[in-house]
């Protein structure tokens, strides 16, 4: 890998892009194949199904890739020491960069586009319910990269079985990173057994926080969007806390979301003003269980708060450290919620759906990192790169 050239690795992705395109038919039949084995009604089904219109935006997100400016080889910082010694911090490739994930097709094409622009090999070991579709794509990419006479295993595709798993996490001195993508049962799974040094992309419990001095119609806007836009990722709304004083905008704050048949969990406050305006079926009391659940699916918790303080407890006691929002015209709450708030993503006015490589004009991204050591947020060019430090001299010793 380290001994293509910029332009080269370009050249390919560009050719991946026209050729994901070219066989979306046969890509769009291997998939089906996958969904009529998992019901509609699954939360994963709306993340393995790909259409040709899906199909053209990950080609997009990989020429995206393609036209950034690829941060390896890139000098960080330089100096020359008194004793005229040239140091230099310069990024390199992680190396061979492992990747467990589930019911997502297009995180074949995205980790491939990633980890091949920035000089790693990519080890990617997809769940059992989209094998057929990332065995498409895997051949897909194979036949430009022999095209182009490169090495086919700079991407590999483990089988989809579980002794895959198994070897993957024992892979010492054969994987530099693992990277697991998917629930959260996955990734406590893959920290928690491991061999390999691991970097959680983690599962989003996100929060909005409507605070008093809000505008009525933003928040009307950021939450049926961040709730609805997609329901099957980790940026999707999953809890909104309403300040106290705004209690009455209840019923018309959360009317979009009876349009899109959203279930609400609502506490006692949040639920006496809902219980006579918001469909019956689709209005139930909160238990505690619901406050600090990743939904997956068109529900939502809802809670009244006294403060902005109490807001910012409830955040601390439920988040997964994904992405959180505020939505107020109070420039000191802004500041307070920008400030306080532990995520890897933290908004102001703004629908959490917006917590994605391509969004953030990474082009793409190999997953949304909720830890603090190497990485945090979304995980694109740079954070696949590590960096060594290149020291030369003429005769230098040490006394």
């Amino acid at each position: 890998m380290v001994s293509l050239n910029k332009e080269t690795i370009n050249l390919l992705l560009n050719k991946l892009a026209d050729a994901l395109v070219a066989q979306s038919d046969f890509i769009l039949a291997e998939n089906q194949k996958d969904l009529d084995r998992m019901p509609q009604s699954d939360p994963k089904y709306d993340r393995l199904k790909l259409t040709e219109q899906r199909i053209k935006d990950i080609a997009n997100d990989v020429r995206n890739v393609a036209s950034l400016s690829n941060p390896w080889g890139n000098i960080i910082q330089e100096k020359t020491l008194p004793n005229n010694l040239n140091i230099k911090k310069v990024r390199v490739p992680l190396g061979v960069v492992g990747v467990i994930y589930e019911a997502r097709p297009n995180v074949t094409v995205d980790v491939f586009a990633l980890c091949f622009k920035t000089g790693n090999v990519a080890l990617l070991k997809g769940g059992s319910d989209a094998e057929y579709s990332n065995l498409a794509i895997s051949k897909v990419i194979h036949k430009v990269l022999e095209k182009h006479q490169i090495n086919p295993h700079v991407l590999t595709l483990l089988p989809a079985d579980r002794s895959a798993t198994e070897a993957l996490l024992n892979a010492v001195n054969y994987v530099d990173v693992l990277i697991p993508r998917g629930s959260q049962s996955l990734i406590n799974y893959v920290r928690e057994n491991s061999k390999i040094p691991v970097i959680e992309t983690g599962a989003g419990i996100v929060h909005t926080f409507f605070d008093a001095s809000a505008n009525l119609e933003k928040g009307q806007q950021i939450i049926a969007n961040a709730k609805t836009r997609r329901v099957s990722v980790c940026n999707a709304l999953d809890c909104a806390l309403i300040h106290q004083n705004r209690a009455e905008d209840i019923p018309a704050l959360l009317s979009p979301l009876a349009e899109k048949n959203v279930e609400l969990y609502a506490d006692e406050t949040s639920y006496d003003l809902l219980k006579d305006v918001y469909p019956d079926a689709l209005l139930h009391h909160a238990l505690p269980e619901h406050f600090g659940t990743e939904f997956l699916a068109l529900k939502l918790a809802v809670k009244v708060v006294k403060d902005i303080n109490e807001a910012l407890d409830h955040i601390a006691a439920y988040s997964s450290k994904h992405s959180e929002a505020i939505i107020t015209e109070d420039a000191e709450n802004i500041a307070l919620f920008l400030n306080q708030v532990d995520a890897a993503a933290v908004y102001a006015n703004v629908s959490t759906a917006f917590t994605d490589g391509a969004q953030f004009g990474l082009g793409a991204e190999i997953g949304i990192s909720t830890q603090k050591l190497h990485a945090r947020g979304p995980m694109a060019l740079e954070e696949l790169t590590s960096y060594k430090w290149l020291v030369t001299g003429d005769g230098q010793v040490r006394e």
